[in-house]
């Protein structure tokens, strides 16, 4: 029997002779479905007509899906001594990708911000042994394919390594996460958002949404929560979900600033 993914998403289903009724993640407020109706690809369809690619991304090898697929957000792969963390996940695997990650070390964990990237985790997973997927367990009723693997973490931080941090911010979702590296940007540390804070087009600033393709703004006491949890945290570089959308440097100050025009723009 085929393992499902939504053609919409991205997220994996479990394996069925029959697609399911509904992707939970888009007929949730914060996604859609397609306009054409709800649209389930299995795995060979998928990759029939896609293919990972791999490239660096400002000093972090990442991986994506071409031509792009669903919500086209691209993996990294933050490496330290003993194999890589899989920042976000991508909605498929592929052989010749699992040689291209075996040859930087090979994967340790994955972690993911939230669960429009759960992608094929547990695919990912079972690919290096069964490696931990760290999935905050606010958000634990949209996993779409349970797994031995997921690991449903739970408060406000969770630490992976010495310089890798997981740190639940909310906002997008109750348990949406940054990670934070920091031994990311050449020591001065880095900060991997996803679009928990989105890395806006100009990219000298973000925003905050509660769903972006439906323009549902976060409130001011969401975006102040993020504020206050990224605090503590050392970064001079913010990494965002997709190909070149980060800030280089100066980030944290980027950060407080697009926090207070923000609440501002909003609270007219």
């Amino acid at each position: 029997m085929p393992y499902w993914t939504c053609e919409q998403c991205g997220a994996q289903f479990p394996d069925s002779a029959e697609p399911p009724p509904a992707c939970v993640v888009c007929e949730d407020e914060r996604q859609f479905v397609n306009w054409k109706g709800q649209v389930w690809l299995t795995r060979k369809v998928l990759a029939g007509g896609h293919k990972l690619v791999w490239r660096d991304d400002l000093g972090i090898p990442g991986l994506a899906v071409e031509p792009s697929f669903a919500i086209g957000q691209r993996a990294l792969l933050v490496r330290e001594a003993d194999g890589c963390v899989m920042w976000d996940c991508v909605p498929m695997v592929t052989s010749e990708a699992l040689d291209y990650v075996r040859s930087l070390g090979g994967l340790k964990a994955i972690a993911v911000s939230h669960p429009h990237y759960y992608g094929a985790v547990a695919d990912w997973s079972e690919a290096f042994g069964g490696v931990p997927v760290y999935l905050h367990g606010d958000d634990r009723g949209f996993v779409t394919r349970p797994h031995r693997a997921i690991v449903p973490w739970t408060g406000d931080s969770h630490r992976l390594s010495d310089d890798i941090l997981l740190v639940r911010t909310g906002g997008h979702f109750a348990g949406a996460t940054v990670m934070h590296w920091r031994a990311g940007a050449q020591g001065k540390g880095a900060l991997l958002t996803g679009d928990i804070a989105m890395v806006a087009m100009d990219r000298r600033s973000l925003s905050f949404m509660y769903s972006y393709p439906n323009y549902i703004p976060l409130n001011a006491t969401a975006v102040r929560r993020i504020a206050q949890a990224v605090e503590p945290l050392a970064f001079d570089r913010i990494y965002g979900a997709w190909w070149g959308r980060n800030i280089e440097a100066n980030a944290k100050a980027t950060f407080e600033m697009s926090v207070r025009r923000y609440i501002a723009a909003i609270s007219g």
